[in-house]
């Protein structure tokens, strides 16, 4: 009898330790499988099985695009105030094209200089004039070169993402419009008037 109820008692913690194990495990794997889902928070709502899907687009990178340059009434109030402070400092104020842009000007005169080649320009919003040399400064780019014929600038273009871009552009010399052609030029009213011709002297019989 002994013997029996020994079997009988390994036979049942057997079988309850063969339980306790496939509970333990069963546990451990819904407790990994349910850690391998997403966790669904406020950030990642559920979506809706019946309703029908819908693609999410993200706005993209903003193209780059070219920097207007500020109105010419603002650039001449700029330099205005670049002229006074240079004064208060005692240094060289800065020459008046700083503040034009290259296509508000036209070149209508290219002569030679004891300083070398020179070009009268005339600014087109203001309607004055200036004589410029090679190296002077405007408010997007900078007089390279002067030639018998055209000028030479190389232009600075500035991108809203801080780029700087150089080109090189010619401006030619200014043509006569065929009405200037046409008109003749008079003489100037502040011209001496010829002298009177005098009567040949008589010749001695």
């Amino acid at each position: 009898m002994n013997y029996k109820d020994a079997i009988r008692y390994v036979a049942g913690a057997t079988a309850i330790l063969c339980a306790v194990g496939l509970a333990s495990f069963t546990t451990a794997a819904q407790e990994q499988k349910e850690a391998a889902k997403p966790a669904v928070t406020a950030k990642t709502p559920r979506r809706d099985p019946f309703k029908r899907y819908e693609p999410v687009y993200k706005p993209g990178k903003v193209a780059a695009s070219k920097l207007e340059p500020p109105t010419i009434q603002v650039r001449v109030e700029r330099y205005r105030a670049q002229k006074m402070a240079a004064a208060s400092a005692h240094i060289p104020p800065p020459k008046p094209t700083t503040a034009l842009l290259l296509n508000e000007m036209q070149v209508i005169g290219i002569f030679r200089t004891p300083r070398g080649w020179a070009a009268m320009i005339e600014a087109t919003p203001i309607k004055l004039s200036y004589t410029i040399y090679p190296g002077e400064m405007f408010f997007d780019g900078q007089l390279v070169a002067i030639e018998e014929s055209r000028l030479i600038f190389r232009r600075d273009t500035v991108w809203n993402d801080g780029r700087h871009e150089k080109s090189v552009e010619i401006k030619p010399l200014r043509q006569p419009s065929p009405i200037e052609a046409m008109t003749p030029k008079t003489a100037s009213t502040n011209a001496p008037a010829p002298a009177p011709e005098k009567p040949a002297a008589p010749e001695k019989q």
